[in-house]
């Protein structure tokens, strides 16, 4: 098995459970929701997350990526418009990890913030970040969901709200 094939594996799981988390993200209504000051608002968590499965494709085809200061993230304005970013993120991301050989894997990629070195690492672990920066996203969603009485759902096994069926 390649690096990418391993990867690959990951991703899939995860994609799966970002899904169904941003299947009941009510969009319309919460758009502005943030539990805390310091907290983003729930439109723009939510489109953050609905964008990172896109960041393989970017680490897998550029050796460098330099964030300009003055970026301005989407925000998705409905539910519906969320899960489309979603899911073509999530192809785009899907198809740059298929496509790569354990030669694509060799090389650094750099990361920069307006300018300034953030970080450079092999792109397998830089792979792994953008899945872990994903999960950590997606657990604050949960939070800020459990917040407002929305379902959530099961990720690695049951949740509170969706137990294991009983046997019949």
């Amino acid at each position: 098995m390649t690096t990418a094939q391993t990867i690959a594996l990951d991703f899939e799981t995860e994609m799966n459970s970002t899904r169904k988390l941003l299947e009941r993200v009510p969009l319309e209504a919460l758009h502005a929701y943030k539990p805390h000051d310091k907290s983003m608002p729930l439109d723009a968590l939510a489109t953050h997350i609905a964008e990172l499965p896109h960041w393989p494709k970017l680490a897998l085809q550029t050796t460098e990526f330099d964030l300009p200061a003055d970026f301005k993230p989407t925000r998705a304005t409905s539910s519906e418009e969320l899960l489309q970013i979603f899911d073509r993120s999530a192809a785009e991301g899907r198809a740059a990890i298929a496509a790569a050989t354990d030669e694509d894997m060799q090389a650094t990629w750099t990361f920069k913030f307006g300018g300034q070195h953030v970080f450079s690492s092999p792109r397998p672990q830089v792979l792994r970040s953008f899945l872990n920066h994903l999960i950590h996203h997606r657990a604050q969603l949960g939070v800020y969901l459990r917040l407002n009485n929305i379902a959530i759902p099961g990720m690695y096994g049951p949740s509170a709200d969706e137990p294991f069926a009983a046997a019949a």
